[in-house]
């Protein structure tokens, strides 16, 4: 990788990626590094998000299971495009 990775994403079954660095904005062309497999993917990002949070890694449709780490976290309550935030508007726990 010839550049430090914006975000990681733990497996390439996963929906989501987490934000490692500071300062995330509409239009930055991103740098995420796939842990389990050791590779990279790139794409441009939707939405301003901040360090910690959650970004869709390809397109999610309503109803659809949400995977971080490899676990279900939760379910799309709206369509989600991939470089999008993920976060309360648009996901909610399958808990209630």
């Amino acid at each position: 990788m010839s550049k430090a990775p914006d975000f990681v994403v733990h497996d390439e079954g996963d929906s989501v990626g987490v934000v490692v660095v500071e300062g995330i904005k509409a239009g930055q062309e991103l740098v995420g590094w796939i842990m389990d497999q050791d590779r990279t993917i790139n794409f441009t990002v939707k939405n301003d998000i901040p360090i910690g949070h959650k970004l869709t890694i390809r397109d999610i449709d309503e109803g659809e299971t949400i995977i971080k780490y490899s676990v279900d976290i939760g379910r799309a309550i709206a369509p989600i495009a991939q470089g999008e935030h993920l976060h309360v508007h648009n996901a909610k726990t399958k808990r209630w």
